[in-house]
């Protein structure tokens, strides 16, 4: 459907604009969907994050500090969503034997299990949901990156 169809409006100042406008727009749309695949794992948008970043480094342990570098969403309070992903028992904390006052946190098998079967399911969503092939993908890759580096 048409952004004009979608927010039951035709004024839009320029095309800059409405780009801006489409891509808020489509972001939360895309963030509505992952939200509602990622609800049949019991898992928020922001703990599978958390979870990727740490299969990233697994089998090393990651700081809280290292972690939240690298989160998509950089005002996620990291440490509520260990929290929340310790008790569901996806990983472990423990203090780093190279900084005491350093908390290391690793994903368990339960939570590399459960990562592995949201990341399946939402790879196969994604395929169909962003609705573009390989080239128009990179493409709109380097549009997006361009925007972000001016």
């Amino acid at each position: 459907m048409r952004l004009e169809e979608e927010l039951y409006t035709t004024k839009f100042t320029s095309e800059i604009q409405k780009v801006t406008v489409n891509l808020i727009f489509t972001s939360h749309w895309i963030q509505t969907k992952i939200n509602k695949y990622l609800k049949e794992f019991g898992l928020t948008t922001e703990q599978f994050n958390v979870m990727r970043i740490l299969k990233g480094k697994y089998p090393e342990k990651m700081c809280v500090k290292n972690i939240g570098m690298r989160m998509i969403e950089k005002n996620s309070n990291v440490p509520r969503i260990l929290d929340r992903l310790e008790k569901k028992g996806y990983i472990t904390r423990q203090q780093s034997n190279e900084d005491r006052r350093e908390t290391v946190t690793t994903l368990t098998e339960s939570g590399l299990s459960i990562l592995e079967k949201a990341s399946s399911l939402l790879l196969e969503k994604e395929i169909g949901m962003m609705n573009i092939n390989e080239t128009t993908a990179l493409e709109l890759n380097a549009i997006l990156e361009n925007i972000r580096n001016s």
